[in-house]
């Protein structure tokens, strides 16, 4: 741009106009880009024909005009302050990792969704540490997404997250009746692992509501040991909310004389001040996109990083943007297309596609009044937030018990504003957040069909996190090790292949109740082999339905606190074969030439509290045994790893094949096949090398 304006006053101008409409294009926008640091990533490092990379973070400053019919779907936008020019404003953090020529990227900008103020993305994708300030080699991994040229976003979007760490946090205003306080009442569930005397009233890193008054004779906190239980009250006089001593991030906490007893459901109802326009952090997501993807530059002039010189003035770098979540921020994506919140005021969808990672059949507490961001039901806790709340499928559905009726992907569809979606599961999620009503009618009687613009992969045997240690924590059973990260990469190149380029993805893998490969939990207990002490599970999630109130569905506004629990829906298992494997979705190498069973599910330890309750992502790894005799020892049912494989040598020739087979079909890449190779060879020596019948988790 620089040369053209030095030889034609003409062009001065007309890029001047360029840059003047692409920046105005939208009416929701970041108004201000305010860059704190600029740095060189792992030491100026080349990564493919990307060449080196930079690292840019600061904060993003957001006007949304309250009027605009793109944010009616947000709760209490309207009670929000304004400024002169009647929009609301607000900021919050951001990381862009970028080649420095922006030009040499590969045209895609891959959002990461935040978790609770953490960066997820590097972990699933690079095999990279935890980090939130990612600037070393090391802290990018194996380099996966930056050698083939990706660019990276993150931004804040949930205002509760508590400081410290790095993670991204958001200033969103408080909502006020007429520049009056709004109160209102607030459930808070407290569950410990450990004796605890003080507990936040939320969790995951989760600042709270500060009560309105923490002397409140009516604030009430109760026990009980099930959600269906009743429940009994805690004298006033035991417990009292703590001071936080003016740190005015620290979490909102109560202490209980005697301590907080593990296992048990604790929940404190007391009225709550301050509510934050919460939805407004889905707003926030949507215009940072539409800013790193359409705008030239911010009101000041400053440019878009993303942007590049071109013959008519600045370009966009993004042709393509894709978004990732994983549990929370999966549930946040899920929630935004639902509520049209993936379009800007400009009628604009920010993103092309979705990788929809762990969300099970959830959206979030995302957008209403005194909104609890971390809350969502697990197989006996959390069951009163609106988390899993109809409708669950991406084509048309009728809940018969409400008359309601329609789909997750009704308003994209109405508006020809439909992304594509690949939503990766598993079995976790089928047992602790409802994941078969993806997929299957509310009443788990029939099989539901995917949007033709939807596909849904679920890894058979998997937890929640892939590639967990092996000790057992607090529960019975050993950790799942299984790794699926592989999957996750081949899936994100197959999603951007549809999403760029139009290649039809590899065909959608689940369980169904059509072919036997999905049932209730009895049937799963009926077919899972007799494993000496090992107890199955009783139960998996069915979340209820819930009477919030006459205003929560038109006003975002609960009435009913805690909610009044109604008719749970139905919800189904993967069935497991003779192994208890599993049956319907991905089998990876691991689990298609097993050295165990893999499930999703791992039950508490008694000393721990709630012994009949699920871990809310935990899965079990339970190893064959390594001989024929030690199988008739131990009374195992299941084949010893001597008598199915032979030897090391075949056992890992076998897996080889397995993953070249997964490969062929698009879900596993070249270059990871190696790599998964030389893990089942250590495992092999790490279960064989156990001494018979210890319970030394390998």
């Amino acid at each position: 741009m620089n040369g053209i304006a030095s030889k034609c006053p003409l062009a001065t101008v007309f890029a001047a106009l360029v840059l003047a409409l692409w920046a105005t294009a939208g009416l929701a926008e970041v108004t201000r880009l305010e860059i704190t640091s600029r740095a060189p990533l792992a030491g100026g490092r080349a990564f493919g024909t990307a060449g080196a990379y930079e690292r840019v973070t600061g904060r993003l400053h957001y006007a949304v005009d309250p009027a605009h019919r793109a944010n009616a779907p947000i709760v209490d936008v309207g009670l929000a302050p304004r400024d002169g020019d009647g929009r609301v404003r607000f900021s919050g953090d951001f990381v862009l990792i970028k080649p420095v020529d922006a030009g040499r990227g590969n045209g895609r900008l891959l959002y990461g969704v935040n978790n609770r103020g953490n960066l997820i993305a590097l972990n699933v994708f690079n095999d990279a540490p935890w980090s939130n300030a990612p600037g070393s080699a090391a802290d990018l991994g194996n380099g996966f997404l930056l050698e083939r040229g990706y660019t990276l976003l993150w931004s804040a979007w949930n205002w509760d997250v508590v400081g410290g760490g790095g993670r991204l946090r958001i200033d969103l205003p408080v909502a006020t009746d007429d520049g009056k306080p709004i109160t209102g009442a607030v459930a808070a569930e407290i569950t410990v692992d450990h004796a605890a005397d003080v507990r936040p009233v939320a969790w995951g890193g989760s600042r709270g509501y500060a009560p309105a008054d923490p002397e409140e004779p009516g604030a009430r906190l109760t026990v009980r040991a099930a959600p269906e239980d009743k429940r009994r009250d805690v004298p006033r006089g035991r417990w009292r909310f703590v001071d936080a001593r003016g740190v005015p991030s620290a979490p909102v906490s109560i202490e209980l004389d005697g301590g907080f007893r593990p296992g048990m459901l604790y929940e404190l109802v007391y009225t709550a001040k301050a509510p934050r326009v919460v939805g407004l952090g889905l707003a926030a997501i949507r215009d940072a996109l539409s800013f790193f993807r359409y705008a030239a530059a911010d009101r000041a002039g400053t440019p878009n990083p993303l942007a590049t010189d071109g013959a008519k003035g600045p370009q966009p770098a993004v042709r393509t943007v894709i978004v990732y979540g994983f549990s929370q921020s999966a549930r946040v994506i899920q929630h935004m297309v639902m509520e049209g919140l993936h379009v800007d005021e400009a009628g604009r969808s920010v993103f092309d596609a979705a990788l929809i990672h762990g969300a099970g059949a959830g959206k979030g507490s995302f957008n209403h009044r005194f909104a609890q961001t971390t809350r969502h039901p697990s197989h006996a806790e959390d069951h009163l937030y609106p988390a899993d709340v109809f409708p669950f499928t991406t084509t048309a559905q009728r809940d018969p018990v409400t008359g309601a009726a329609g789909s997750v992907l009704a308003w994209a569809r109405k508006r020809g504003r439909v992304p594509l979606l690949f939503y990766l599961s598993t079995a976790t999620e089928y047992w602790t957040r409802a994941a078969s009503l993806l997929h299957t009618d509310v009443t788990g009687r029939r099989d539901i069909a995917l949007d033709p613009r939807a596909r849904l992969y679920v890894v058979a045997g998997a937890q929640h996190s892939a590639a967990a240690g092996g000790g057992r924590g607090i529960f019975e059973n050993c950790a799942n090790r299984l790794d699926y990260r592989p999957l996750a990469r081949a899936l994100l190149v197959a999603l951007d292949g549809w999403a760029a380029e139009g290649r039809e993805p590899p065909p959608s893998r689940y369980p169904r109740i059509e072919d036997g490969t999905l049932g209730p939990v009895s049937e799963y207990r009926r077919r899972f082999p007799a494993l000496p002490g090992l107890r199955l599970p009783t139960g998996n999630l069915r979340p209820p339905r819930l009477d919030l109130g006459p205003r929560f569905a038109a006003r975002g506004i609960q009435d009913l606190v805690p909610a009044r629990r109604g008719r749970p829906f139905a919800t189904l298992v993967p069935l497991p074969d003779a192994d208890g494997q599993d049956r319907g979705g991905i089998a990876l190498p691991a689990v298609a030439v097993p050295l165990g069973t893999y499930v999703g599910w791992n039950l508490r330890r008694k000393e721990f509290g709630a012994p009949g309750r699920l871990g809310r992502w935990q899965g079990s790894f339970l190893a064959f045994p390594a001989t024929e005799a030690e199988r008739r020892s131990s009374d195992d049912p299941r084949p010893s790893i001597a008598a199915r494989y032979g030897s090391k040598a075949r056992f890992v020739e076998s897996t080889r094949a397995a993953a070249m087979a997964l490969q062929r079909r698009g879900l596993l890449l070249p270059g990871d096949v190696p790599a998964i190779v030389a893990r089942a060879g250590r495992a092999y020596d790490a279960v064989t090398g156990r001494r018979p019948g210890s319970r030394a988790c390998p």
